[in-house]
């Protein structure tokens, strides 16, 4: 059986990397490319082959931060993070560690 990365506090639900990339996959395809995924790769650049632009840009960031539940700061808002499947899934990854736990009954 594949073992597949995950995204977990300790006494968090596991978020696997696998679903993350699955969804931001997902996501890309349906806004950006109607549903016509052909040969998008997970690390092919979204800006160079003219997926996204600035505006889809800030579509994925604001996509980002309803679904995984985090705030992406201005100084985040690079291609290492931003510009392919394989960069959001990881930039969601090392976020999803470092933001701070929702405290109970919110």
């Amino acid at each position: 059986m594949e073992s597949a990365s995950c995204v977990c506090a300790p006494g968090e639900p596991t978020l696997k990397m696998n679903d993350v990339r699955q969804e931001i996959r997902r996501f890309v395809v349906d806004q950006f490319l109607f549903g016509e995924e052909d040969s998008l790769t997970d690390d092919a650049s979204l800006l160079e082959l003219g997926v996204v632009d600035s505006t889809g840009v800030l579509e994925l960031v604001t996509h980002i931060e309803t679904t995984y539940g985090f705030k992406v700061a201005d100084e985040e808002l690079v291609p290492d993070n931003l510009d392919s499947i394989q960069s959001l899934t990881e930039f969601v990854q090392r976020k999803s560690w470092r933001a701070p736990a929702s405290p109970p009954g919110s």
